[in-house]
């Protein structure tokens, strides 16, 4: 029996990510990154830890390298996003929820910095302090402004470090907060009017950055200013179309997460591949139809992403597991769907009973007969 340890280092996790929940990309990938900077060699923009191509590997795979796709995402799209980056324009990153935009944000930071976690969660607590910098109240009191007592934040590292900084849905910070950005766009300076001399002033290293997200359920939340605007590239995010390469993710992932939870088990190829299908199915395809070629149900307002079939996914597995100790079937994904369709929404569970009867019912094969079987686990 394979352990999720042998998993863990098969798949290129140092030990020391092994006990880690969820670790960060340099981390996760650090034998990948030291074998794309020991290969590289084209030039870099400043400030760079890899080139342009060597990024692009990184993020989208090289099959000769034996460097795994990361992300389904088109060439020409992370292509663009390298080439804003490198400009000196902050990049956003927009698009549905559950997209991958955090997990390209991440990705982008760890190949451009070697680092990843300098991150700024939006919301609508967060003050300008926890971007910028902060301070040490012992030491101010005790000593009066100074550097030592200074608290640096994500963003005065950034700058200080010529790292690049992550902004994660910003749209979520309100908007005094979002401006404090602009200096540091435009004239890549921060000021710090309680330091005097050379202090008062941190000018940016080369290779700093902005890497911001926003998902598009929220916009109007904080419409961000159009000064502010203007200093980034916009890209967006779209979901994956393609069901062979949506269910490869979903399985690449729900394995990896599986063995990091100690189950020796994956899920059955067909119980991904009707898991897929009822998350693409209850997402409503831009066509208006099903995988099936059905005429699609009415779209949910829960969130159908790839990201939450990969986290049901990894409920299915810890259920049948840790439970009783097998692998996932159709009733267990009745089970573990319910939580991420049926939120506050009656509608939503009205809508999903009826894909039951409506669709699932029609479809053949003894997987859905027996995931239809089960719909009596419904809430």
């Amino acid at each position: 029996m394979t352990t999720a340890k042998t998993k863990t280092a098969k798949a290129g996790k140092s030990d020391d990510a092994v006990s880690l929940q969820r670790p960060p990309a340099e981390i996760l990938y650090a034998e990948q990154l030291q074998q794309l900077k020991a290969q590289d060699t084209d030039v870099r923009p400043p400030g760079w830890a890899l080139s342009m191509k060597a990024a692009r590997s990184f993020i989208l795979g090289d099959a000769e390298l034996g460097i795994p796709a990361k992300i389904v995402a088109p060439v020409a799209s992370i292509e663009r996003m390298l080439v804003s980056l490198a400009t000196g324009r902050g990049l956003m990153l927009v698009g549905e929820p559950g997209t991958a935009k955090s997990l390209l944000s991440e990705l982008l930071a760890c190949a451009l910095s070697g680092v990843s976690t300098l991150t700024i969660q939006g919301g609508a607590s967060i003050t300008e302090d926890q971007i910028k910098y902060g301070w040490n109240y012992a030491l101010l009191i005790n000593e009066g402004p100074s550097p030592r007592a200074l608290v640096p934040a994500p963003l005065y590292l950034g700058m200080l470090q010529g790292k690049v900084v992550r902004f994660e849905e910003i749209t979520r910070a309100p908007l005094e907060v979002q401006d404090c950005l602009l200096g540091m766009l435009s004239d890549r300076v921060m000021a710090v009017p309680e330091l005097t001399g050379e202090d008062g002033m941190l000018y940016a290293r080369e290779g700093f950055n902005i890497i911001a997200t926003a998902n598009t359920r929220d916009r109007g939340v904080n419409e961000m200013s159009a000064a502010l605007k203007r200093r980034f590239d916009f890209e967006t995010v779209f979901p994956i179309l393609n069901f062979e390469h949506e269910l490869h993710l979903v399985a690449d992932s729900a394995a990896r997460l599986l063995a990091c939870s100690g189950i020796p088990t994956t899920i059955p190829p067909q119980v991904l591949e009707l898991l897929v299908s009822t998350f693409r199915d209850l997402r409503g395809a831009p066509d208006g139809k099903t995988t099936g070629g059905e005429a699609a149900m009415d779209r949910l307002s829960a969130v159908m992403s790839t990201a939450e079939a990969v986290n049901v996914a990894h409920a299915v597995g810890v259920r049948a597991w840790f439970l009783e100790q097998r692998e996932g079937s159709p009733a267990d994904v009745v089970d573990c769907i319910a939580g991420t369709v049926v939120k506050d929404n009656a509608e939503d569970r009205a809508k999903l009973r009826r894909y039951f009867e409506q669709k699932v019912a029609k479809k053949s094969g003894s997987h859905w007969r027996a995931f239809y079987e089960a719909r009596y686990r419904l809430p």
